[in-house]
């Protein structure tokens, strides 16, 4: 017998409220021509991870709380001795989600952690690559409610980046505003 799929709710909110709103502002002739999220990388880099790496181990277990799979732990790719860096030491962790996850991830995202940022007044709508791809950074890990605030030790930022199939930033953030998100006026 088999099981009836779940679609996450940003998922339907997509197809029902977003991709019409999008074809009547750009006017696409395709369904498939509107711009989608395609995925959401998280991105923390420790830069302590040089004297102690049970502080990247730290970061990568907060980062798969948060994220809800298994993050990648990233290494210097080469040596800078002003920075106390050797190849191949660990001074990160970045995750990619896509599909189920990325949509509950921006859901999450959306509705309960930026709103718990400290004197949050929007994100910035200039912060987009060119491409149609939008990157945030948040300076504390604990406005995500997976993260348990008394056994935290240590606060760490992460970068959060949106990547979507829009070829052109307007598009892009109309895409965006359109999935809640919030950028200052």
């Amino acid at each position: 017998m088999a099981e009836a799929q779940y679609t996450p709710r940003m998922r339907k909110h997509y197809e029902d409220v977003v991709r019409p709103a999008m074809i009547e502002q750009f006017g696409y002739k395709n369904a498939l021509e509107v711009p989608a999220i395609t995925k959401v990388v998280l991105n923390m880099g420790v830069g302590e991870g040089t004297a102690d790496r049970k502080k990247v181990d730290t970061a990568a277990a907060d980062l798969a709380l948060i994220a809800g799979q298994k993050p990648v732990v990233t290494k210097a790719r080469n040596a800078i001795a002003g920075f106390k860096l050797r190849e191949n030491l660990a001074i990160g962790a970045k995750v990619t989600l896509r599909k189920q996850r990325m949509y509950e991830f921006v859901d999450r995202l959306v509705t309960i952690a930026l709103p718990r940022v400290r004197d949050f007044r929007g994100l910035n709508p200039k912060s987009f690559d060119g491409a149609g791809n939008f990157a945030l950074g948040i300076k504390e890990h604990l406005i995500f409610p997976e993260i348990a605030y008394d056994k935290v030790d240590q606060v760490l930022g992460m970068d959060v980046i949106v990547c979507t199939t829009a070829k052109t930033d307007d598009e892009a953030r109309a895409l965006l505003k359109l999935f809640n998100f919030p950028f200052r006026q």
